[in-house]
């Protein structure tokens, strides 16, 4: 399926949601004064927000992220628009777009869009039979290809019926400089039921206005039940790869300056010099003889792991959830080389590591850690061990703190040599993974009921991204392939399905 048959009246009918898909509710809700919207502040991007707003001129570094919600009945299209035109009333980020200072003089600026309405964010589209799964899929690689209207909000949902069996889907994308947590789990609040007949539209006077600036500093940690769970957990889908490029600023200038507002002693000072030039300092190349290419072609797949299994694993092998997954995507990494022929010993993979110091939602939190891990033919076992192992000590690292303000600095270069050393630096990692906490209960999409959720984090320059998202008893996998780098999908989603079977084996 091509992108144009996705947005034309052929093959794949299309509906934008417009005056033909007004809700009961009283339309469009282009208008939110019903639901008693409040005047938003302006605020600049932060270091983290700026830098991956300045890397957006170059495609391949775009750091936009997608869930794809799977169904198994129809979703009540006018409830949806009802939620959503809540929360877009009561959450000013739902209606803040970033807005450019003239000549670049000072970083960008969060500011409400006044032309905001939802018809720009909500559209519905519908598979041509037979609906698959690989059209399904095919179809939202499309959708997350498109670049976002920089002049809007960025964010927008599609809502996908069609598919085999009377199933939809939700396409969920919003960019990471949205934030790694007001965003995703504002936008998840506000649209996930607990039951088949929660959310129904309800009076406009009952809908509780939230404080001046509660939107901003609500503070989720005492949150208690399943609702408190989805809100504290929803976390971000979000990208994995920062983009290293405030890693480039090593020069001693830059590191002091960084330093000065973030260490308190030189032996602190010392080691946290020493640790930032090991994870954004200069490295070698990504070491994949096969996945040297770059595209803007993506191919997304989606499986499924046990949860329960992964955990008894982790449990046996003493580690964690996240040490088994990236250790699964490290021997599956492999088996694909060897399949073509080609022995590699280690690979450089991509992790968030947070460093989130508070309980308060909004923000970007995560920084990228790059970690050589082993991928050669070895028992799974060894494998593990080296991996955990290596993961816990990038945890230790103490310049973790430092990125944001080296990634406001870089923000700040030149646009042409900020994307030559992001490049560079992005050029040093072969893959991606990230690990992402959901809910343990089951949930509901204005009316139908929620079968999986598959989240596909941004390639950002690197061969893959895997991301996993944990709901009721399973880890659900989304698989962002760059073609250009793996031009067999296939065989590294059989090498995945491989990798899990010998690795679970030992639990």
């Amino acid at each position: 399926m091509t992108k144009a048959e996705a947005h034309s009246g052929g093959p794949l009918s299309t509906s934008e949601a417009g005056p033909g898909a007004q809700s009961s509710a009283g339309g469009a809700v282009a208008s939110l004064a019903r639901f008693g919207a409040r005047p938003g502040r302006s605020r600049p991007l932060s270091g983290a927000e700026a830098l991956m707003w300045a890397l957006e001129s170059d495609p391949a570094l775009q750091s936009s992220f997608m869930g794809v919600t799977l169904m198994d009945g129809i979703v009540d299209i006018e409830r949806l628009r009802w939620r959503l035109a809540e929360a877009a009333a009561e959450l000013d980020v739902l209606r803040r777009r970033v807005v450019d200072t003239p000549l670049d003089l000072a970083p960008p600026r969060w500011e409400l869009d006044p032309d905001f309405s939802l018809d720009n964010h909500l559209r519905r589209v519908s598979l041509p039979p037979p609906g698959t799964r690989r059209q399904l899929l095919d179809l939202a690689a499309s959708v997350y290809a498109e670049p976002f209207n920089r002049a809007r909000p960025l964010w927008r949902f599609t809502l996908v019926d069609g598919l085999e069996g009377g199933a939809t889907a939700l396409l969920a994308e919003m960019h990471h400089v949205l934030s790694d947590g007001i965003g995703a789990v504002r936008i998840s609040a506000s649209f996930l039921d607990l039951g088949p007949d929660d959310g129904a539209p309800r009076s406009p006077s009952r809908s509780r206005p939230l404080p001046a600036g509660e939107a901003e500093t609500a503070d989720l940690s005492g949150s208690a039940g399943p609702i408190g769970w989805l809100r504290a957990a929803g976390g971000a889908v979000g990208p994995i790869i920062l983009a290293n490029a405030a890693a480039t600023l090593t020069t001693a200038a830059a590191v002091a300056g960084g330093l000065s507002t973030a260490v308190r002693s030189p032996a602190t000072g010392l080691a946290a010099v020493r640790a930032l030039v090991r994870q954004v300092g200069p490295a070698h190349p990504a070491r994949s003889p096969l996945w040297a290419g770059r595209s803007h072609a993506h191919r997304f797949d989606a499986l499924s792991l046990d949860l329960g299994l992964t955990k008894l694993t982790a449990k046996t092998l003493g580690g964690t959830v996240n040490d088994v997954f990236v250790t699964l995507m490290a021997g599956a990494a492999g088996s694909y080389h060897r399949h073509a022929g080609v022995d590699v010993d280690e690979l450089r993979v991509s992790v968030p590591i947070s460093v989130r110091r508070d309980h308060q939602a909004g923000g970007n939190a995560w920084i990228p850690a790059r970690v050589l891990v082993p991928v050669g033919a070895m028992p799974a076992a060894d494998r593990f061990a080296v991996v955990a192992e290596r993961l816990a000590a990038v945890k230790r690292e103490p310049s973790l703190g430092l990125t944001d303000t080296l990634a406001l600095a870089a923000a700040r270069l030149p646009r042409p040599l900020l994307l030559l050393l992001a490049r560079q630096q992005v050029g040093t990692v072969d893959f991606a993974c990230s690990n992402v906490r959901g809910a343990p209960f089951d949930l509901w999409v204005a009316g139908a009921h929620v079968e999986a959720n598959h989240p596909m984090g941004p390639t950002a320059g690197v061969a893959f991204n895997a991301t996993i998202l944990s709901y009721r008893d399973s880890l659900d996998l989304g698989l962002n392939t760059d073609t250009g780098a793996v031009d067999d999908p296939d065989l590294l989603v059989r090498c995945i399905e491989d990798a899990a079977g010998e690795l679970f084996a030992l639990a």
